[in-house]
């Protein structure tokens, strides 16, 4: 009697499990996948599949949402005023009309005229214009990162922020909870007993659970709702890449942002805050006033969003191109989806040009990338490996006006797993620079060509090939 019961529960959980997996699983080949497993080890397979095969970041963070914990959900604009009053030159061109119609579907911030997107190269140049934005801070500074050293550079901003604090200005700091173990003594120690405040996002919780995933990789520091920073990068000695005394240099960019889009850089951080501490920020009601020429609109990307907007939009991007594309990442692990429309483009006859670090900082993510590059060369992409020191830089560039730039790489993770936060900007001036750049960078890095991927010893190939089953999780 007893293992009748027992069989009959484990058909059940079985046939649900199969049932989910038809209704849930977008991907024909997993959905397979789990069926087969499921009904060859019945019992076994449904557990492995509840515990490793169901998206519960996307649940579960859609469950904070709509329980009003942050992360408020907004209506898309089909339309806006703004792109309507202005008679820029990229929307009067149908591709990038193409273009803005996509992110105004799928985005939930208007585009807005009259920024000025300044480039900063590394610490040496970002460093000093954060740390002087903060001092003249005279209502509220908000800061979001990832990684926050308490090295020198670190303490530099520490000893910023206290006494910004200290003079009477609103200041809060958000750091994510994996992100802050990388260093020790925490800064959050540093600033006990200060005026800041200071909140952890996603920390361990029996509540929340505990992940390595769901991570807060944004970059964001604004400044009484007028001056903003963002892009890729983090706060600490290792992004004083001009000593070539330091081992851990990194070099990047990171860009000042200036005009009405700071509105949207401070948006994503009250959302962000309101998710880490329950507390929810009113938006301050205040006009910008025009800074320069460039229409900018920041996107929040995570696992809380109706579509996977980055996904959509480098995709949507790749296909407006008419001349060329360029793009500068860290972490190259490029999905289907991004592989035939990298392929696409560069078959339709436009220059497409990548620039990836020779020596990656996870080496496990560059094997696993190498074992992409073939795919990708053979159609006509042109890739080339710049040397160390390693790179952070992001950038994608469509034709000269249009640059895709953030905290987000083209990574499963940055699709799909981290919160992110991206500018794109329509600005001729802005990608001028930027290619003077990317210029610059590609002459001096070494192309990858099949005949060098092919010439690989057979235990790299393995290597990387091995890596690359693992893609999904990198």
């Amino acid at each position: 009697m007893l293992d009748y019961f027992l069989g009959t529960i484990l058909i059940l959980v079985t046939l649900g499990s199969v049932g989910h997996i038809l209704l849930f699983k977008r991907d024909p080949r997993a959905a397979l996948g789990w069926i087969v497993l499921c009904l060859a080890l019945p019992g076994f397979g449904a557990v492995c599949y509840w515990l490793l095969g169901v998206n519960r970041i996307r649940t579960r963070a859609r469950g904070w949402q709509t329980r009003g914990k942050g992360l408020p959900r907004f209506a898309h604009p089909q339309d806006h005023a703004g792109t309507r009053r202005y008679a820029a030159s990229p929307f009067r061109r149908e591709n990038f009309r193409s273009l803005l119609h996509l992110s105004n579907a799928v985005t939930r911030r208007p585009l807005l005229g009259g920024n000025r997107i300044t480039p900063l190269h590394s610490g040496e140049e970002a460093f000093p214009d954060m740390l002087q934005a903060i001092r003249e801070g005279r209502n509220r500074i908000f800061l979001s990162t990832y990684i926050f050293e308490s090295n020198t550079s670190g303490r530099q901003f520490v000893e910023a922020l206290r006494e910004a604090a200290e003079r009477g200005v609103d200041v809060r700091l958000l750091i994510d909870a994996l992100g802050e173990v990388y260093c020790f003594p925490r800064v959050r120690r540093l600033l006990q007993g200060t005026k800041v405040r200071c909140a952890r996002f996603l920390p361990p919780s029996l509540t929340r659970g505990i992940y390595f995933n769901l991570r807060n990789h944004r970059k964001l520091l604004v400044v009484d709702g007028r001056t903003g920073f963002t892009g890729g990068m983090n706060i600490g000695d290792r992004n004083l890449a001009g000593r070539a005394d330091n081992p851990a240099r990194v070099v990047d960019l990171h860009f000042k942002v200036e005009g009405p889009v700071a509105s949207h850089l401070e948006e994503a951080f009250r959302e962000d805050w309101g998710f880490a501490t329950g507390e929810q920020l009113e938006l301050a009601d205040e006009s910008l006033s025009p800074r320069g020429n460039a229409f900018c609109r920041g996107i929040s990307a995570g696992p809380n969003e109706d579509f996977e907007k980055l996904r959509w939009l480098v995709a949507g991007a790749l296909g407006s191109a008419r001349r060329q594309v360029r793009i500068m990442t860290p972490y190259f692990i490029p999905d289907r989806t991004l592989i035939t429309a990298l392929n696409t483009t560069a078959l339709r006859g436009v220059t497409v040009e990548i620039i990836l670090p020779a020596k990656n900082n996870l080496p496990f993510v560059g094997w696993a990338a190498s074992s992409y590059l073939w795919e990708l060369l053979q159609y006509g992409v042109q890739i080339r490996y710049q040397p160390a020191p390693f790179v952070h830089s992001k950038l994608l560039m469509i034709d000269g006006e249009y640059v895709l730039l953030g905290s987000a790489n083209l990574d499963p993770r940055s699709m799909r797993l981290n919160f992110e936060f991206n500018l794109e900007v329509y600005d001729h001036d802005l990608c001028e620079r930027l290619a003077e750049h990317f210029d610059g960078t590609w002459e001096r890095s070494r192309p990858v060509t099949l005949v060098g991927l092919d010439s690989r010893p057979l235990t790299h190939k393995l290597r990387d090939g091995f890596c690359k089953l693992f893609s999904p999780y990198l």
